[in-house]
């Protein structure tokens, strides 16, 4: 055990695979959603059902690893003491449409009820302030997930 630790300390320790990244890239995102959808203290079927989707559709996973990063996001998210670890993964790695497009699927959970509580939009401001986007790019991405939502209707 000390020589594991040694070797992952020591001068020769070496950088996280890409494909390790990359796993974090997609715990920080989800444990981010599941934040969202848990801030109004009621966390729906139809919120869980949406989050699946997003994490399909972002990072082309099957179903079964969906499902099996959502319960690595549950426990990241409930071990974690602040979202400042997820987002600084998610800067590292995300282009700036990339954040924007998360704010837009952040967006979509909270709309998921057709509700805006005021602890989801206090949510959205920091989460928006941690991913080094403008207040104008958050009030976009709203826009744009409302006029969705309105034909949808």
């Amino acid at each position: 055990m000390l020589k594991l630790l040694k070797n992952m300390l020591g001068p020769g320790a070496q950088e996280p695979t890409p494909a390790h990244r990359y796993e974090r890239i997609q715990v920080a995102t989800c444990a981010l959603l599941l934040e969202m959808a848990h801030t109004d203290e009621e966390f729906h079927e139809f919120e869980s059902a949406l989050i699946e989707d997003l994490l399909q559709n972002r990072f082309g996973l099957p179903p079964a690893a969906v499902a099996e990063l959502i319960e690595l996001g549950h426990g990241e998210r409930h071990a974690s003491l602040d979202l400042y670890h997820f987002a600084r993964d998610i800067n590292e790695h995300f282009t700036i449409e990339e954040k924007v497009e998360l704010i837009e699927s952040l967006w979509r959970i909270v709309y998921a009820d057709g509700l805006l509580d005021k602890y989801e939009e206090y949510l959205m401001r920091q989460v928006t302030k941690l991913l080094r986007l403008s207040h104008r790019q958050m009030i976009d991405a709203k826009l744009k997930v409302l006029a969705e939502v309105k034909v949808g209707q």
